[in-house]
């Protein structure tokens, strides 16, 4: 092996750097004047690596398809876990609502129970916010010859929105469940609690004289109460919400700021509540909130 003296080492370094500095100028001008050149040379080597890149890349790609593959794989064996345990724990609620059922069929029985008829309802579309006489309410549109009556309950996909106060040859207008002349008997469902759901021109109604010792708890379901007639009962309304103020509201079920279409249940109770029973208008706010 030829060993180079450490002054010969030094000086070939030094030299080196000026070298490649006329290399790179040398390159750059010949690019200058011979830009076909350059191009072709360029595309030469390009050749040239091209299938020692596609070598490269096809264990590179192999290795991420299997990683990406392996990931797929975990999820969906995280997922079908997931299912698993969902369909477990949902075929014993289908036992247990079938054992139900079997024992209400059976008591029914026993009582010679004799099932409701099946409310008739109609559709109606929203066409405004009327205003008038109350500040929370809707305009419906309803066709000549309706069958829309004082004191149908409406509701939304959702729930209870409100009942119908006023109506018209060809429209009606439903009090909202928010307007501050609304009152809807209640019932909490954890409890069985009855209470009154009062309007209050916001977005949630507040309970008000429920039981002296029962408190509704939050995320409790409420739903309407069959007390004096004026509501059937089961109806679905929301679920109770504490404010910042220790106030129990309810967060409705129904969407009253994107009402579209209204259902108008006739539910045919005996001894019904003109609808002043439950709304009596009041002296219209100045300014709506």
């Amino acid at each position: 092996m030829i060993r180079l003296s450490i002054p010969l080492r030094q000086a070939l370094t030094r030299l080196s750097l000026p070298v490649l500095i006329a290399a790179a100028f040398g390159a750059m001008l010949l690019g200058k004047a011979d830009a076909l050149l350059i191009e072709r040379s360029r595309m030469a080597i390009a050749d040239a690596l091209s299938p020692i890149w596609g070598a490269v890349r096809q264990p590179v790609s192999a290795v991420r398809d299997t990683v990406t593959e392996i990931g797929t794989l975990w999820t969906m064996r995280t997922e079908n876990a997931r299912l698993v345990e969902e369909n477990e724990r949902l075929r014993r609620w289908q036992a247990t609502a079938l054992a139900l059922e079997a024992e209400n069929a059976l008591l029914r029985r026993q009582l010679t129970w004799v099932p409701e008829p099946a409310p008739q309802y109609r559709t109606a579309r929203v066409v405004a916010d009327a205003g008038g006489t109350y500040a929370r309410a809707v305009l419906l549109a309803a066709g000549p010859q309706h069958s829309i009556r004082k004191g149908q309950i409406a509701l939304d996909e959702r729930g209870f929105a409100g009942r119908v106060t006023e109506v018209g040859s060809r429209s009606a207008r439903v009090l909202l469940a928010t307007d501050i002349n609304s009152r809807i008997p209640v019932t909490l469902e954890g409890s069985r609690a009855r209470a009154i759901m009062v309007g209050s021109n916001t977005a949630r109604p507040r309970l008000q004289h429920w039981p002296e010792g029962v408190t509704p708890r939050e995320g409790d379901r409420v739903v309407t109460s069959a007390q004096a007639g004026a509501f059937p009962a089961g109806l679905p309304v929301g679920v109770v919400r504490w404010s910042e103020s220790g106030a129990a509201e309810v967060e409705l079920f129904a969407q009253l700021d994107r009402l579209d279409v209204l259902r108008l249940f006739d539910f045919g109770l005996s001894g019904i509540l003109p609808p002043e029973a439950v709304a009596r208008p009041e002296p219209r706010p100045s300014g709506r909130r």
